[in-house]
């Protein structure tokens, strides 16, 4: 009897299995969530091997250790926040529309990409925020200073402090969606995460900053 002719799945299995970006990338999907859900010491390479498909030892193939594939996860989520903020020329805005902007596009990440809030608050807890400040993430952080202290120059915003008003601007956008479990159950018919609800929240958000910081 010959031989069974291999299916187009298959090939496609042994074609995918062949890419190392693809592999790299499965990996990093399966590690954000663990890392999120357990942080550093918690997580458990067996299991996000067994999600992304591969053996553990294709795992750290790629990734030497747990370390240091939490770093890489760390600093892909940085790399997408910052790739989500490079289309805007913030420099050809006004402070009102390049701050704005930056908020419309800080809450569109957070909204697709739920794991980053759990991911941030699990590096603060158990290591006191020594890896992520290794990824850059700062850099996202002074651009909304900058954005401010431009703002003031130029008389279009109140005297403010631009370090502490930054740190609020993003608790605002951030909180709604890494506190989401919790407020869920105040009212389970607000359905916090639809689409619409998304848009209503941004909405109340750009005009509640920029109620703040404009010249009274």
């Amino acid at each position: 009897m010959s031989p069974s002719k291999p299916s187009r799945s298959t090939f496609k299995s042994k074609k995918q299995s062949r890419n190392p970006e693809l592999t790299k990338a499965k990996i990093l999907d399966a590690a954000i969530e663990e890392f999120a859900q357990y942080g550093l010491n918690g997580a458990r390479t067996k299991e996000i091997a067994s999600k992304s498909g591969v053996t553990k030892a294709m795992l750290c193939y790629y990734f030497k250790n747990k370390e240091t594939l939490y770093q890489a996860v760390l600093q892909h989520l940085v790399n997408e926040i910052n790739a989500a903020f490079q289309p805007m020329d913030w420099e050809l805005q006004s402070p009102k529309q390049a701050l704005e902007s930056m908020i419309r596009a800080y809450i569109s990440f957070e909204a697709n990409n739920r794991w980053h809030g759990m991911l941030w608050f699990q590096e603060a807890i158990q290591n006191h925020g020594r890896y992520g400040e290794q990824t850059g993430w700062q850099a996202g952080f002074q651009g909304i200073v900058q954005i401010l202290e431009k703002g003031m120059a130029e008389g279009q915003f109140r005297k403010l402090d631009a370090f502490l008003t930054t740190i609020n601007i993003l608790g605002i956008c951030s909180f709604y969606f890494d506190a989401h479990e919790n407020l869920k159950y105040l009212d389970s018919s607000q359905k916090l995460l639809s689409v619409a609800r998304v848009n209503q929240q941004t909405e109340e958000v750009v005009k509640f900053v920029l109620a703040g910081v404009a010249v009274p």
